[in-house]
């Protein structure tokens, strides 16, 4: 059961840190001058993946080796759930990150600002999906 919690926690911990994305970060960044915006973007968002997409695979995996240990699908379901960030990151996130990127090198930064405010509510469904997993993990503990 112990597996089972840690794939609870890393869910928790990957929801939370989307938690402070959308509602910390992403006001903080857009209150910002273009300039200083389109600079903290770039890093902001290239450490925000590695460390989103990390905690996914870790729930994942713990989702997945408590079901096999426990043989219970639920389990499955939550680890395939969490999995699901990764498409969802594909194919709705990164277009936008690559137009602000190509916008940045362009000295485009008043429009960068529009698609960050965009790229800024396509990634509240990370949360969405965050709370989904969490629920079914917390459905399989019990």
């Amino acid at each position: 059961m112990i597996i089972g919690s840690l794939a609870l926690a890393a869910a928790g911990a990957f929801t939370g840190a989307s938690l402070y994305v959308n509602y910390v970060e992403q006001p903080a960044r857009l209150a910002l001058s273009d300039d200083a915006l389109i600079k903290e973007w770039e890093p902001s968002d290239h450490r925000g993946f590695i460390l989103l997409a990390g905690l996914a695979a870790v729930a994942a995996l713990f989702g997945f080796i408590a079901y096999r240990e426990l043989n219970d699908v639920r389990w499955a379901l939550g680890a395939l759930v969490m999995l699901a960030t990764w498409p969802y990151t594909y194919l709705a996130i990164v277009p936008l990150n690559n137009r602000i990127l190509a916008l940045i090198g362009a000295d485009a930064a008043h429009e960068a600002r529009k698609v960050i405010d965009l790229w800024g509510r396509l990634e509240i469904g990370l949360t969405g999906i965050g709370l989904v997993a969490i629920a079914i993990f917390v459905w399989a503990a019990s």
